[in-house]
């Protein structure tokens, strides 16, 4: 047991462990992509989300001009909800006026676009050189936005030019800045073309960035402890039933069948619990059976060696007691003790596989004929009835050896458990290219509820331990090992009181006539 529990803690982890580690792993890779997101990805998404913004704003626009209803309502609605500058201009007049149709403003004017006639007339190219809608980017620095305002006000007032030294303003740059915008041009339902010119500010992220990956840090360790102390909980509540069973299962390896498998917590481990609870029990009938078929074994191998033993010496001692009645019962004590230990060694081959069948052709009819043959001084003494019924001659292909041994063992047992008459019939049916045998005896009967457990190893119906009349005691588990190495067929049928019939089938090669 030593030795195992070092094989086990040399394997690797425990479960605990890697359920703890893989938590930990988890929450970690959330941590990372957490930090991706919103330090890589944030303006990527933010972007997209304007563009789509812009996009299904001016689809609004364009379908309300299209039908030239509702314009300014629309326009109206559409730049409050997605915050836009939009403004609406007579196609035909838009290289020389500049005064939108329809004007409205809800965007940061601080980041507003500043546009001259010739970038009203640009984008309007742009857009019809594009199937009428052209969208995009422009990137400008704050400063230069507001001093292009600033210059547009001078020109309106004071009729200074752009690059009049009287200008006293200065401007401290505050970075750049970006505006999505989108040209359409849109034909009226009247057939008059319109042109749309709509933009939106895309507000620097930089300072956005900075407080989220303040705000990141927090969130971070809060999480981290939060991982740790769910993970810690988690792999231990998991690992519990799991540890539980193992160690009732290292009790069970130390032969202690009294533990109970009960850990609860999953349909997995109830099964498995289930499952050991039933192999414990059977380990424990087992090894109770074993106990048994020892304590019988040794029984009958003392009985024989006692009356051996005892015999002898009153031959050795005893002067006129060397009959030829003595030495047959030495004798047949000795072919006792023989069969038994014979028996042992055939059981032990067949079910380890050691011993293979050797298959032929043979007459099975014959070979339990000849089988009766070594019954004829028990029907001449003790007055058994032992009757063979058959109709044809029946070829089989197998291991006649073998056969030959079922055949004798399912006697041997009819013969031990015969009722009063003393009767055993030994029937050979032949059906649909098979030969069934049975054996019935008119005994005691075995309990239905006791059927299925006959052919198991160290299975005994009678707990009481009798000397059988013949044979080992260990004959059906050695018929039930023959018959499964020829994949034949067997069973018995049974009831308290009425006999029994033990039945086996094999296929068979072909049939002949009875010689008379």
């Amino acid at each position: 047991m030593k030795r195992l529990n070092k094989r086990l803690n040399r394997r690797g982890w425990t479960l605990h462990a890697k359920l703890l580690a893989y938590f930990l792993l988890f929450g970690a890779i959330i941590l990372v992509l957490l930090w991706v997101f919103q330090t890589f990805m944030l303006k990527p998404y933010y972007t997209a989300k304007k563009s789509k913004s812009v996009e299904q704003g001016v689809a609004q626009i364009v379908r309300s001009i299209e039908l030239n209803k509702n314009v300014w309502a629309t326009i109206d609605n559409v730049a409050g909800y997605n915050s836009l500058t939009v403004a609406v201009y007579d196609a035909e007049s838009v290289m020389g006026f500049t005064s939108p149709l329809y004007e409205i403003n809800y965007d940061n004017p601080a980041a507003q676009l500043a546009l001259e006639t010739h970038e009203i007339y640009s984008y309007y190219l742009r857009a019809k050189e594009n199937g009428g809608t052209y969208r995009c980017v422009e990137s400008n620095s704050v400063a230069d936005i507001a001093q292009q305002k600033l210059n547009r006000l001078r020109r309106a007032f004071t009729g200074a030019t752009g690059d009049s030294p009287s200008a006293d303003v200065h401007i401290k740059s505050a970075g750049s800045t970006e505006n999505m915008v989108q040209a359409s041009v849109v034909t009226r339902s009247d057939g008059k073309e319109m042109f749309v010119l709509v933009t939106s500010s895309i507000t620097p992220l930089s300072n956005t960035i900075d407080i989220i990956q303040g705000q990141l840090i927090w969130v971070s360790g809060v999480f981290v402890i939060l991982s740790l102390i769910f993970s810690l909980y988690a792999s231990r509540r998991i690992a519990r039933p799991i540890s539980k069973t193992n160690r009732s299962a290292k009790e069970l390896a130390k032969k202690n069948y009294e533990v109970e498998f009960d850990a609860k917590g999953y349909i997995e481990v109830e099964e498995l619990n289930d499952t050991l609870n039933y192999a414990k029990t059977e380990l424990a009938a087992t090894e109770k059976l074993q106990r048994e078929l020892i304590a019988n074994i040794s029984h009958d191998l003392r009985t024989p060696l006692t009356m051996i033993t005892g015999y002898g010496e009153v031959m050795r001692d005893l002067p006129g007691e060397n009959t030829p009645e003595n030495i047959q019962i030495i004798i047949d004590e000795a072919t006792r003790l023989s069969t038994l230990v014979n028996d042992l060694l055939d059981l032990s081959k067949l079910q380890s596989g050691a011993l293979q069948a050797e298959k032929k052709e043979f007459s099975l009819t014959d070979s339990i004929r000849n089988i009766f043959v070594r019954y004829a001084k028990l029907v001449e003494q003790d007055g058994y009835n032992i009757v063979f019924e058959s109709r044809e001659n029946v070829i089989i292909n197998a291991d006649e050896l073998r056969i030959s041994q079922v055949v004798y063992n399912l006697v041997n047992n009819a013969v031990n458990h015969a009722g009063e008459d003393k009767t055993v019939i030994v029937s050979q049916k032949v059906h649909g290219g098979r030969v069934r045998i049975e054996v019935t005896d008119h005994g005691e009967g075995i309990p239905a509820d006791k059927l299925e457990y006959i052919w198991d190893r160290y299975y005994k119906v009678d707990r009481e331990h009798r000397r059988g009349v013949i044979g080992s005691g260990l004959g059906l588990s050695i018929v039930k090992s023959i018959l499964d190495a020829h994949n034949a067929r067997y069973g018995v049928r049974s009831a308290p009181g009425k006999g029994s019939t033990f039945w086996f089938e094999i296929g068979i090669v072909r049939t002949e006539k009875l010689s008379s």
